[in-house]
């Protein structure tokens, strides 16, 4: 394959619609007749049913109809269920899963704030939402589990009567002999850390619009979801339809982030209206409505334990590893593995054991959100490792330059599966230089010389190093279609969801080159289930691996017919047939080019003769893609600490990161810098914060913070190339990687400002309040060998 096209800082060609506010959401469709839904959610964590009462709800202006489970219960099938455990990883690993059915709608019982137990449909979305406040229910409180540890315990309130226990996934695994190697260590370094809950927050929130046609029995839904085929499956389910007469459409999305690829009620909800009331309904999330009933993530705790010798030789790893996984447990082993597949990353551990438990609370059920499992993991792993820095009297670099993997080890196998069940085997990349680029393109040698005469003056600077090796682009396939029309134009279509990452000029960039036509002739479809029978959807860092690779063997067919019709056109063997440029011609007979669309043309068969060849210049592939490819990076933030105030200011963030061949540099540096802004928000602004009867403290934006511009400094990236031999374009998934890191740079980086104090930190988010405990404690403790300095607001000299 040419490459006039792949690795170029190519504009991204969907951006003008955006600009010029033409892009179409879901909220953007509008039908005929189109009514609105509005839900009655739980106010309560956790409440038994005893009576709905909906007559007064009914009688309102412009209400339509209004339903609970017992109107719809035909249609009641339980909602998707995701994270099977593989043959690979359950032979590997013995694992205790457990997975409960939830409806669409609440049939006896609540088990969190948010839960739907009613749909109003009205002429109006305010009428529905008027209607829905107008539902009564008595409800019988029920005691809630809000606490992931307590909730372990067998005399814990269950969630879920059959199981007999709220531990959704338990396991332990490990490689190597962690206690002999704890054992026989010089230092060991033990501490508990606390990665908060917190949430994907798109601009856009969820939506659906559903039509049906009592004519043919079909039905077409737009939805903001990144998994289109997904939610075609689970609406065949649902209404007992046959896959093709169900159209799902993802139109243009304002971000998913992992949040919308996840089964929803209301992903059948409103299609289920649309059929029972024979007309069109759209129902759009609010925000409120996001916070509570969109899914959570995050929210783990790590009992971690760090053995190493005295020249600072990791010996030994183990950890405990808690997961709140909310009132259901709708991914099954996907966020518990995840943590563990990912929990050493970069460093040469050949001791390692995890003992693994997921439980279920009655807050929102959890699902990936960018990152999903990672961040946390690599929270625990480079807090860790800074703290057996501190222990050894080590700088953090230099701990790490001493257990990072070198390039020569590579492939790298751990003795372990990954979560598809494959051997856990890095393919390509160099750890250490990308620590050495991180560290040179942040000036860590100089700041190290000028941090003491900065604390000399009360200016209170850190930084601090994370880094990571992420599975990306898990399989096991993903759909591509590549067809020409009459005039030589391309249309793609894939299952893979445009979400914000540019799909529709990436894969136009290898769709150009795989066909040797102008990227201008290339239109990209992604997420609609009629243009491509089969697909997957984008999540997990996977669609240029997976949906690029599929473009590639399709465009190679396309190719080879156009190829042979176009010998047969000029009179020449097929080797000897170019095509470039949108051209065909002979080699080295420029004179015999003809447009591609003459090729085409030429292959329609007429009344005087048949064509050169049978016109079908279109082909499908889907990719096998058995295992992940992994990619890296090595995040380092610069912070400075006002110790009067606790406010933590960004002065610097830098990342070297690995993702294979690049296809576009300029959508790549957008991927690191959005997934940094979200990781930042992790580490210093965002928590859901539940009260102690499941209550959501943090349910709108005047509680839940989140990073804006003024909160984030220039983002310095360096590109390291390490291809990939696992696809055919070298490639590797980078969508999620900018927001795996940033926690623990940012609060080892705050750690390290606050050395002088003696502070430990082990939990984000790092808002100003919880950083004043943090010194306080510190100074209560009166370590020793500390002389911590009394903090003064605004007693810091401003640096030049």
């Amino acid at each position: 394959m040419g490459a006039k096209y792949f690795g170029a800082s190519v504009k991204r060609r969907e951006d003008p619609r955006f600009l010029r506010g033409e892009a179409r959401y879901v909220d953007d469709v509008t039908l005929p007749g189109l009514v609105h839904a509005a839900f009655l959610r739980s106010p309560h964590a956790h409440a038994r049913i005893t009576a709905i009462r909906t007559d007064a709800a009914a009688r309102m202006r412009g209400v339509v109809r209004v339903f609970t489970f017992r109107e719809l219960e035909r249609w009641m099938k339980p909602l998707p269920l995701f994270g099977a455990v593989p043959p690979g990883l359950g032979a590997r690993v013995a694992m205790d899963v457990r997975q409960a059915q939830q409806f669409a709608l609440t049939r006896d019982r609540a088990r969190y704030v948010g839960e739907i137990v009613a749909m109003v449909v009205a002429d109006t979305r305010a009428a529905a939402e008027d209607a829905a406040e107008r539902i009564e229910v008595e409800w019988e409180p029920l005691p809630p589990v809000v606490d992931m540890r307590a909730g372990a315990d067998p005399a814990a309130p269950l969630v879920h009567d059959d199981w007999g226990t709220n531990v959704a996934v338990a396991f332990t695994h490990g490689i190597g002999d962690a206690d002999a190697a704890i054992r026989g260590a010089d230092v060991v370094m033990r501490e508990t850390f606390h990665i908060q809950r917190y949430v994907g927050m798109p601009l856009e929130g969820r939506g659906v619009v559903a039509s049906w046609d009592r004519r043919d029995g079909s039905l077409t839904t737009w939805n903001s979801t990144q998994v289109s085929h997904f939610v075609q499956q689970g609406l065949a389910v649902a209404l007992d339809l046959p896959l093709h007469r169900i159209r799902v459409i993802a139109p243009d999305l304002g971000g998913g982030f992992g949040t919308k690829a996840s089964g929803y009620p209301e992903d059948a909800l409103v299609p289920i209206a649309a059929v029972a009331l024979n007309r069109p309904v759209k129902w759009i999330e609010d925000r409120r409505e996001h916070m509570m009933g969109s899914a959570h993530a995050r929210h783990q705790a790590h009992e971690i334990e760090l053995a190493a010798m005295r020249d600072g030789t990791i010996v030994g790893l183990r950890d405990r590893i808690w997961l709140d996984l909310g009132a259901y447990n709708v991914w099954g082993v996907v966020l518990p593995y995840n943590t563990v597949a990912h929990l050493i990353g970069p460093h040469r551990i050949r001791n390692m054991h995890v003992d693994v438990k997921a439980v279920v609370t009655h807050k929102t059920p959890n699902a990936p959100y960018r990152g999903a499992g990672r961040p946390e993991t690599v929270f625990a792993m480079d807090r860790a490792v800074d703290c057996l820095a501190r222990q050894l009297g080590m700088d953090p670099a230099d701990l790490r330059r001493r257990n990072y993997i070198r390039a020569d080890e590579l492939p790298y196998d751990f003795g372990m599966p990954y979560r598809d069940g494959n051997p856990l085997v890095y393919d390509t990349g160099d750890f250490p230089a990308a620590l050495e680029a991180a560290l040179e393109a942040a000036g860590y040698a100089e700041f190290r010389r000028e941090q003491g005469t900065l604390r000399a003056r009360g200016v209170y600077r850190g930084i601090g190093i994370s880094g990571y090796v992420e599975g990306t682009a898990i399989g096991p396939y993903e759909g591509a279609t590549v067809k020409l029309d009459l005039s030589g134009r391309v249309l793609v279509a894939t299952g893979a969801v445009n979400s914000g990452q540019g799909h529709e000029t990436s894969f136009a960039q290898v769709a150009a080159d795989a066909l040797g036509v102008p990227i201008e002739w290339i239109t990209v479809i992604g997420g609609d289930t009629a243009a491509i029978p089969f697909g997957t959807g984008t999540y997990a860092s996977r669609s240029a691996v997976t949906a690029g690779s599929s473009i590639v063997d399709a465009a190679a067919q396309v190719k080879d017919k156009l190829v042979r019709a176009a010998a047969t056109l000029l009179e020449a063997a097929p080797a000897d047939v170019v095509i470039e440029d949108g051209q065909v011609s002979v080699r080295g007979a420029p004179a015999s080019a003809v447009p591609l669309s003459r090729v085409i043309q030429a292959s329609i068969p007429t009344f005087a003769k048949p064509g050169v060849a049978s016109p079908d210049f279109e082909a499908s592939a889907y990719h096998h893609v058995p295992t992940v490819t992994y990619a890296s990076a090595v995040h380092i933030a610069e912070v400075e600490v006002d110790v009067g105030t606790g406010h933590v200011k960004l002065q610097r963030y830098v990342v070297a990161h690995d993702c294979g061949r690049v296809i576009n540099p300029i959508i790549v540096e957008g991927q690191v810098h959005g997934g940094v802004a979200q990781g930042v928000g992790g580490a210093l602004f965002e928590e859901m914060v539940y009260d102690e009867q499941g209550q959501l403290l943090t349910g709108t934006f005047m509680d839940y913070l989140v990073p804006t511009s003024a909160e984030l400094p220039p983002i310095e990236t360096v590109h390291l190339e390490y291809p990939s031999p696992r696809n055919p374009l070298g490639v590797k998934g980078l969508g999620e990687g900018g927001a795996i890191s940033p926690p623990a740079a940012i609060a080892n980086a705050v750690e390290d400002a606050l050395a002088p104090f003696g502070v430990r930190v082990t939990a984000t988010p790092l808002h100003p309040s919880r950083v004043l405990e943090l010194i306080e404690e510190a100074r209560s403790r009166k370590l020793p060998g500390t002389s911590p300095p009394t903090p003064v607001a605004g007693a810091r000299t401003p640096l030049p």
